[in-house]
């Protein structure tokens, strides 16, 4: 297989504990080590990460923008969905 043929790999970093991972960007690496290897020098050259996840663009499944009234319209009419009149104390972090 040439450096040609090599999958693409959705790169996801996760900065600190208690965080969520973050998409960072993608790469093309042959396999799963290969692509984590890469992730790691290629967006954690400044210690910026304490996790990486690495995931096959292929196993991902997406909605198109086109589609965003159909799937989230719905949740308009449910503002108990949305926590916006809740009081957050101050001293809760990475709400």
């Amino acid at each position: 297989m040439s450096t040609d043929d090599w999958p693409l790999w959705e790169v996801f970093i996760r900065s600190k504990s208690g965080l969520s991972h973050k998409h960072v960007g993608s790469l093309h690496a042959a396999d799963s080590k290969m692509a984590i290897e890469n992730a790691r020098d290629v967006y954690t050259r400044r210690m910026e990460g304490i996790s990486i996840w690495v995931v096959p663009s292929s196993a991902i499944t997406a909605t198109s923008p086109d589609e965003k009234e159909i799937l989230f319209d719905p949740a308009n009419d449910k503002v108990y969905r949305h926590p916006t009149f809740y009081d957050i104390p101050g001293d809760v972090e990475h709400m």
